[in-house]
């Protein structure tokens, strides 16, 4: 067997192929024969020539550089048969600093390390990132897509509101959606694609000082990224309906998830087993306290699901400071269900109408008015989401309601 370490960078990427784990890990890095590769016919090609026709034996360990970098190489590496792995990166530079003791980090200490990673992890699963199958990565990416385009409008209608204001503020504030298949009606009538007589009468009205080419290519931006996002979303709309994903979206649709959510989260938790024993049961082991010194449970599968979506905290304590911080895990995850809080959870007019809306409700009710902080009182209640997301997942997927015991 043989293990080749990947640091992956925009255009390159630095490689370390091992035999056989070195003993003396800080000065083999001095005297390793490292390589690079160019992102070309030619980086390609040198890189499945240094791994030679051996590939059945071969793991390429890297890191998940975003969707983009990492994934030209490991394609090409996966069609040649070469296994791929993935190391995160909170945990490879622990492993670099503390295990290693590798120099200031360069790309040839990080290859270095992801080789040396892979063979002592070698036959633990856990200690590398899930690989996912090719329906959740396409997923991943629209979803990532989506998120990329909301990001990228939102300046560009702040800027048009903003000329709006003087050009045509009886305009300025209107909050204009999409309609089924047609762009939003307020920018597709700044553009052309759209006929309305009410902004025509508007506009004769106004006390504003006309419009500028400038606000119509502004609207005619602002549509062609909502086109974008409507096939994009139509595609996603097909990939979410797939058989496989019915009883994820059951338990989605009573926590009201929209679309964009319960794509965002299928792309982190599935397949939900991951999370589970090897049993197929929540991982529940139980230990003595550390403080207390009685036996205490620990809900390690809970654990593992709360910190992929982003919501479990790490304790934090020195001397007499004791704290603890929510920190890891995916931060989209974690943005999109503080903003469900926010739109589903605590106006009571938008309140969910079942027992977890109910449930989540008072726990809201009841927090702020003991007076915490809001942002405080949505994080906790979004945690707690998460836990009740956990128990209906385990109690949909499994045969028997006694797993949760």
């Amino acid at each position: 067997m043989q293990i080749i370490g990947l640091d992956i960078s925009k255009a390159s990427v630095s490689a370390c192929l091992l035999t056989e784990k070195p003993t003396e890990p800080r000065q083999f890095y001095y005297d390793c024969d490292f390589h690079k590769f160019e992102a070309t016919v030619f980086g390609i090609v040198g890189l499945l020539a240094l791994i030679g026709g051996d590939t059945g034996n071969t793991i390429a360990v890297m890191e998940p550089t975003g969707v983009n970098y990492s994934r030209l190489w490991g394609t090409h590496l996966a069609r040649a048969g070469v296994e791929v792995r993935l190391v995160g990166h909170k945990e490879l530079r622990s492993f670099r600093e503390h295990h290693l003791g590798l120099p200031d980090k360069d790309d040839d200490a990080d290859a270095l390390a992801l080789a040396i990673y892979g063979w002592d992890f070698f036959e633990v699963s856990r200690r590398f990132v899930q690989v996912r199958s090719q329906t959740i990565v396409e997923i991943r990416r629209l979803v990532l897509r989506l998120a990329h385009l909301n990001r990228v409008q939102s300046p560009i209608i702040n800027r048009a509101r903003q000329d709006l204001a003087w050009q045509f503020p009886e305009a300025a504030l209107v909050r204009s959606v999409r309609s089924g298949e047609k762009v939003p009606l307020l920018w597709g009538w700044l553009c052309g694609e759209r006929q309305s007589v009410k902004y025509d009468l508007m506009l004769e009205k106004s006390i504003g000082l006309g419009l500028t080419d400038e606000i119509r290519r502004h609207a005619a931006r602002i549509c062609d990224i909502q086109c974008e996002e409507m096939v994009l979303e139509f595609e996603l709309s097909k990939l979410v309906s797939e058989l496989q994903f019915l009883p994820y979206r059951k338990v989605f649709a009573r926590f009201g998830f929209g679309r964009r959510v319960e794509a965002l989260l299928l792309s982190q938790i599935y397949p939900f087993e991951n999370y589970l024993a090897a049993d197929g049961k929540p991982d529940v082991k139980i230990r003595k306290g550390r403080i207390s010194g009685k036996p205490t449970k620990r809900h390690l599968s809970l654990r593992r699901f709360m910190k992929a979506l982003g919501y479990a905290p790490s304790q934090e304590s020195s001397g007499d400071l004791q704290k603890s911080k929510v920190s890891g895990g995916s931060d989209l995850c974690r943005r999109a269900l503080w903003q469900w809080i926010f739109t589903r959870i605590e106006p009571q007019r938008c309140r969910l109408s079942n027992d977890i809306g109910d449930r989540l409700g008072e726990i809201m009710d009841v927090e702020k008015l003991s007076g915490r902080p809001v942002r405080l009182v949505r994080s906790r209640v979004a945690a707690k989401a998460v836990k009740m997301l956990f128990k209906e997942l385990v109690l949909e997927l499994s045969s028997a309601g006694e797993l949760l015991e």
